[in-house]
């Protein structure tokens, strides 16, 4: 099984304007919304590391902007180009205040797309409730 054809061609063409020039590792992010809206993302480095943002983070927040409160996450795909890697754990838990435990979570392993539900990427994630 692969991601939505739309989700990995948003998502690599977004990758391809990422703003990269200290780790050169540019990453595309695309999401669809249970709305049925396609949101994307990419990560922006800055100077002062701690203030970058991952393309996850860039793609839930634009989401969030235009559909406010009501914003959740369907499914999500993630690639990094001339690399492979599942999101990062801050970008995991963003991703889990937005998406139901088995939203399906796409990004390269092996070369190969794979997918791991919310639940399997962060079994234990921070909650207020």
């Amino acid at each position: 099984m692969s991601p939505p054809t739309q989700l990995i061609e948003s998502a690599t063409e977004v990758a391809r304007k990422a703003y990269s020039p200290y780790s050169k590792v540019c990453v595309g992010a695309a999401l669809i919304t249970k709305a049925g809206a396609l949101y994307t993302g990419c990560n922006v480095e800055n100077a002062s590391y701690g203030l970058t943002i991952c393309a996850e983070r860039s793609a839930i927040f634009s989401g969030v902007a235009a559909e406010g409160a009501s914003f959740r996450i369907r499914e999500l795909a993630v690639i990094a180009l001339k690399l492979e890697f599942p999101p990062c754990g801050a970008c995991r838990q963003v991703i889990r205040e937005f998406a139901s435990a088995d939203t399906k979570v796409w990004f390269l392993r092996g070369g190969e797309w794979t997918s791991l539900t919310v639940a399997e990427l962060l079994p234990a994630g921070f909650s207020l409730a």
